[in-house]
């Protein structure tokens, strides 16, 4: 079984796991319909389109 020889130092550590707590901004995308921008891959939540057909009913108020 391997065996480390030298013990791995705490700055080499944490920056070797510094990447992984990095956060991404959501891709934004601008709906053709109405202009707003939405998440890609999404039906956009303001007037509820995704590729070009109705998928969500907005009920008005």
């Amino acid at each position: 079984m391997a065996v480390p020889k030298r013990k791995t130092s705490k700055a080499r550590k944490h920056s070797r796991r510094s990447t992984v707590w990095k956060l991404n901004a959501p891709a934004l995308t601008v709906c053709p319909n109405c202009g707003q921008l939405t998440a890609a891959h999404k039906a956009c939540t303001t007037c509820g389109m995704y590729k070009g057909r109705q998928v969500i009913v907005k009920e008005e108020a």
